[in-house]
């Protein structure tokens, strides 16, 4: 698909005319596109924006000034597919949120549908085969090509008319009221996510390390994005996070971390400078570990996690519905032991559905 110039928004002049035209059109479908499979630091590379039977793509890097997109989604309602990811970028951007945000994947969710993907609700819906090619493109890159281009209009304009549809079947199911729930829930969930974590460090793993293998696995994450930042590619091209343990591992059992052979003189030669500093970290100074949860299980706790379980089961296949959209086995755990406020855990269709 050849990209007509009012297509691409690259200019603030540009922009106000996108808003002159959409003027007070009370819906519209967003998407984003950013470079993070590509780039040391993330950066917002693309935003696909509908209204009505229209849609356009809009350049943050050539448009400065995004004020006339804030101010209008902010009293807007928006459409997305798997909003989080788009709600972490428009808030980074703007530093808030637009008001009503709405998830075609939730809904579909509640309705029972299976496969939730874009491409799978889009073949559901409208029997239309999306192209899967520029899952992976290099969205900082300018000009985009016509299939990136294709992809990335896909992504937003089959939104509205989808959201029309799951909406009619949410209300038929008498399931509307859960789903706005569910979509505010998870966009106070986006507003309160701290993105800067303390110690990154802490990757999936680190959890059965003991202090000083804490200690070697803070020194490889933090040599590796050093390396990483150098570089200006994300940190997974560098070494994965599941090497990192391994390494971690391998420096506790005194073997030899065997480099990949693509890695040049100087990185080789800051890892073993790396090494060397690890080793002269004092004990009293490696990290701490954190202690999980340990829940004193017994008989009654064993038993009312079964009930919970087997009601949110049953009441899951009436409804045809997942489970954990009702509650996770985390959930339940939790309320179980008395470790959960339902008020603040648990959204209020949930504690209804299930009688707590």
């Amino acid at each position: 698909m050849a990209l007509a110039s009012t297509d691409l928004i690259q200019s603030e002049e540009a922009l106000d005319k996108l808003f002159d035209q959409v003027g007070d059109c009370p819906c519209c479908a967003i998407d984003t596109e950013a470079d993070s499979l590509h780039r040391y630091r993330e950066s917002l590379c693309l935003i696909q924006f509908a209204w009505e039977d229209r849609s356009v793509l809009i350049d943050p890097l050539a448009v400065e000034n995004l004020d006339r997109l804030r101010d209008y989604v902010g009293g807007a309602t928006v459409w997305m597919h798997g909003a989080d990811y788009d709600m972490t970028m428009l808030k980074r951007e703007f530093g808030e949120l637009p008001e009503k945000v709405f998830d075609t994947q939730i809904g579909a969710r509640l309705l029972g549908v299976k496969k939730f993907g874009l491409g799978n609700l889009v073949e559901h819906y409208f029997d239309v085969v999306l192209s899967k090619s520029s899952q992976k493109a290099d969205w900082g890159k300018r000009p985009l090509s016509d299939k990136m281009v294709d992809y990335a209009l896909n992504d937003v304009r089959y939104l509205l008319p989808m959201s029309e549809m799951i909406v009619s079947g949410l209300k038929e199911s008498g399931r509307h009221e859960w789903f706005l729930e569910s979509c505010e829930w998870a966009k106070a969930k986006v507003l309160e996510r701290d993105d800067e974590k303390s110690e990154p460090w802490r990757i999936q793993g680190s959890g059965k390390l003991d202090r000083r293998g804490l200690n070697r696995l803070k020194f490889l994450w933090e040599w590796r994005d050093q390396e990483a930042e150098q570089w200006d590619r994300p940190s997974f091209m560098v070494v994965t996070n599941r090497q990192l343990i391994e390494w971690t591992g391998k420096m506790g059992a005194g073997g030899k971390i065997e480099l990949p052979g693509h890695y040049r003189s100087d990185r080789r030669k800051r890892f073993e400078a790396m090494l060397k500093a690890e080793a002269k970290v004092d004990a009293a100074d490696y990290p701490e570990k954190i202690r999980g949860i340990r829940r004193r299980r017994d008989k009654d706790f064993d038993a009312k996690v079964g009930d919970l379980l087997a009601t949110r089961n049953k009441l899951a296949e009436d409804l045809g519905i997942d489970g954990s959209l009702i509650a996770s086995r985390a959930m339940i755990e939790a309320y179980a032991a008395d470790e959960s406020t339902l008020e603040t855990q648990w959204m209020g269709w949930q504690r209804r559905c299930l009688g707590l």
